[in-house]
């Protein structure tokens, strides 16, 4: 750790230690599952004696207007470029005006600026955050990482799978990662009345309707999905499939692309007239208990915010088996666990759940209970807490060693 080049935790003369100062760096804020839980992150916190802010390094911030404590807790230091290297110094600039103890970042470029711009404020505790596994990275972010490594303290990984390959593709040592998994707010996410949440998408009671809760990018998988879905159509006249998401902002990861290939497949397929495309949506919570079942068929993961949120509305779910989903979504007992790329396996799947409403039943249930028990925003926001807490008080243990030192040696 780098305990040599940090600026001591703000303290008051009176010895009352102030609340540690926080900021959370995130690429944008448009509709995603990092940002969703940078939202969170920064309306509880300060329930526990912090002060966040959040700095967004882009000006597309859709979410924002969910935080609590807007404007003066949102900051955006947009990138002029793509590749805009002075960003970092006004990033500095904001974590010496805030006096922060803590920057955290989010996602792949604000890692890489939380770790620069904490290194060159002398941020006592710098931490970047995993959230997904077994991916690929370009020459460059490899490189930019390498160059970066040794500026962090901490890597928050939202699964054990995310932190292990995190290390293995930095170097950074296990002992420095900290596993802590998405919650969700059980309040907002909670079960709901079935036919009133199809009434308003034109839905009856009688249909099987299967959702998927998901951005078009290529990692969430629509194709597996879709093909699937398409199986489960000549089995189950009822079946509907719910599709909401859209691409992200400048079409980037190619999700532009991957939408355009996914809506051409959907005509391909002949399921047209069973789809329901609804695009981004802030009110999610309300389309959760429309659904009798939802899928994840993606190729990787961390912590899926959306699986835990339709658990928490008693909806089980579908999930291939990657990351951690094994431990999140408990296999026969939250919904199912199937094979990356099975297809027909998906579509059996579904099809044996259509065929079992009390088997739905019963796996909702217990879905809401798992969810609420084991991964409510209240566990995720008192865990992270722990880590800022532990943290800092490192540093400050070891700038107090320092001048007791100073004092013994004068």
């Amino acid at each position: 750790m780098r305990l040599l080049s940090r600026r001591a935790p703000h303290s008051t003369s009176s010895g009352v230690e102030p609340p540690v100062s926080v900021v959370l760096v995130i690429s944008n804020l448009e509709y995603g599952g990092a940002q969703r839980q940078v939202v969170e992150i920064a309306n509880q916190l300060p329930q526990c004696g912090f002060t966040v802010h959040v700095c967004s390094l882009s000006s597309y911030v859709p979410l924002g207007a969910h935080l609590h404590a807007r404007p003066h807790q949102l900051r955006i230091i947009p990138k002029r470029w793509k590749f805009d290297l002075l960003i970092v110094l006004r990033l500095a600039a904001f974590l010496r005006q805030v006096q922060a103890d803590v920057v955290h970042g989010f996602l792949f470029d604000a890692n890489i600026a939380a770790r620069i711009a904490g290194f060159l404020a002398r941020t006592p505790l710098v931490i970047d955050s995993e959230r997904n596994s077994h991916y690929h990275l370009k020459r460059r972010q490899l490189l930019a990482y390498a160059m970066t490594r040794r500026m962090r303290d901490l890597c928050v990984a939202n699964s054990q799978a995310g932190a292990e390959f995190n290390s293995r593709l930095t170097g950074m040592p296990i002992e420095r990662y900290r596993v802590i998994y998405n919650g969700v707010d059980v309040e907002r996410f909670r079960p709901g009345d079935r036919s009133y949440a199809r009434r308003s998408l034109g839905l009856s009671d009688d249909q099987y309707v299967v959702g998927m809760f998901a951005s078009f990018k290529p990692q969430k998988n629509h194709e597996m999905a879709l093909r699937a879905f398409a199986q489960l159509a000549l089995r189950v006249p009822t079946a509907r499939l719910l599709l909401v998401g859209d691409e992200l902002a400048g079409g980037l990861h190619g999700s532009s692309n991957h939408k355009q290939v996914t809506l051409k497949l959907i005509d391909t397929l002949g399921i047209h007239e069973r789809c329901l495309v609804l695009g981004n949506r802030v009110d999610v919570e309300t389309l959760y208990p429309a659904c009798n079942v939802v899928v994840l068929p993606s190729l990787f993961e961390g912590t899926p915010n959306v699986a835990l949120e339709a658990m928490a509305c008693a909806v089980p779910v579908v999930a291939t088996e990657v990351a951690d989903n094994n431990l999140v979504i408990p296999n026969g007992k939250a919904g199912r666990i199937v094979a990356l790329g099975d297809v027909d396996g998906l579509a059996a799947t579904l099809a044996a759940m259509a065929a079992n409403p009390d088997d739905i039943a019963r796996m909702g249930s217990f879905a809401r209970h798992w969810v609420a028990t084991e991964f409510s925003r209240d566990k995720m926001i008192a865990n992270l807490a722990s880590v800022y807490r532990a943290g800092t008080q490192v540093v400050r243990s070891a700038q107090a060693g320092r001048a007791h030192a100073v004092v013994i040696s004068g």
